[in-house]
């Protein structure tokens, strides 16, 4: 069978925009990543349920989204959704109330844009975050996660302010704090899973190159701590910061992707979400900012951002272990990755 994998990309050397490449899971292989759709600096993308793709996406000094209809082979461009300054860090879709999120790291903002018939953007809400941190990264509000908790809040992860927020959303897109986690100084919140109880969650800290398990209050939308682990072995002294954080679908297991250390951190998770640090595998690349598992989660692509690769493990889902089956698949400046199927 052949998986559709789309990678969000910079564009500051030889990318056009998003590429796309094939798993083939009986061969166990991927392609070669190649162009896809030209648009400038699509570093993160997600789909709608109707086969809409939304992209973060800059053009000339405007920053912001792009919606494109991707229901046939030849994507259709909708509209953009952008303002003066940086592009958002992140998107993510709300299909039930038709409302997609973006956050924008440069300039502390939650963006809220309302789904139109044709599945196109009509931005309807800004809100701005304040403070720092005790870090040179933390000088203002960045924040790098707007998206959905489990009973259908919207979490907010600040890097900037080692902020965790908490929202409720109305069905016309209005949002509402109603509660604050903050973790150590120094932390820098940058994204977060949820365990499919619904009651725990796991926050990666990219500044501290730590995981926090924490747990989550549906009646009031708050999160405490329970165990924060390392990502990195303890003799690391070079820099490092985790990017992304993913959680098997059973969760059982937990992983992250560090950069500077260049390795995929896997946790075991026992009956109480509890963190075990399993194994730390090489990603054959510098800079592993995202990686993805397949629908099957038995192939696990990381993207190296610096060396313009992809590696494919095939993961155990016994033991939750990673094994290197191929990597140099060719991917110009990769940031993001997404399965289709």
């Amino acid at each position: 069978m052949k998986e559709s994998i789309l990678f969000g990309t910079y564009t500051k050397k030889t990318s056009t925009g998003i590429h796309r490449a094939q798993l083939d899971t009986i061969e166990k292989k991927v392609t070669d990543a190649i162009p896809y759709i030209k648009v400038e600096n699509p570093t993160y993308l997600t789909k709608s349920d109707k086969n809409i793709l939304y992209t973060v996406s800059k053009r000339s000094e405007l920053g912001g989204l792009s919606a494109f209809d991707v229901t046939t082979d030849n994507p259709l461009f909708l509209n953009d959704v952008s303002a003066e300054g940086a592009p958002p860090a992140y998107v993510a879709v709300d299909n039930a109330r038709q409302l997609v999120y973006s956050s924008n790291y440069h300039k502390g903002l939650i963006s809220i844009s309302k789904i139109q018939a044709d599945g196109s953007l009509s931005l309807i809400s800004e809100t701005a975050n304040e403070g720092h941190g005790p870090k040179p990264e933390q000088t203002s509000s960045h924040i790098h996660f707007t998206d959905l908790t489990p009973d259908n809040r919207l979490v907010v992860c600040d890097l900037g302010t080692d902020q965790l927020l908490t929202f409720d959303v109305s069905d016309d897109g209005a949002i509402k704090q109603v509660a604050e986690y903050r973790s150590a100084p120094g932390f820098g919140s940058r994204h977060i899973v949820f365990h499919k109880n619904g009651k725990l969650a796991y926050l990666a800290g990219e500044l501290s190159s730590e995981v926090t398990l924490l747990s989550y209050d549906q009646l009031d939308g708050s999160f405490k701590e329970i165990q924060t682990l390392s990502s990195i072995p303890s003799d690391w002294d070079a820099h490092n910061g985790i990017a992304a954080i993913r959680i098997s679908k059973d969760s059982r297991f937990l992983y992250v992707s560090n950069r500077g250390h260049n390795s995929i951190a896997c946790y075991a998770l026992d009956n109480d979400g509890k963190m075990a640090l399993i194994q730390l595998i090489p990603t054959e690349g510098d800079f592993p900012r995202d990686f993805s598992l397949n629908k099957s989660e038995e192939f696990l692509v990381v993207a190296n951002q610096n060396t313009d690769n992809a590696s494919l493990f095939e993961r155990d889902s016994t033991s939750g272990k990673l094994t290197l089956l191929q990597k140099n698949i060719s991917v110009p400046e990769s940031v993001c990755v997404y399965f289709e199927n």
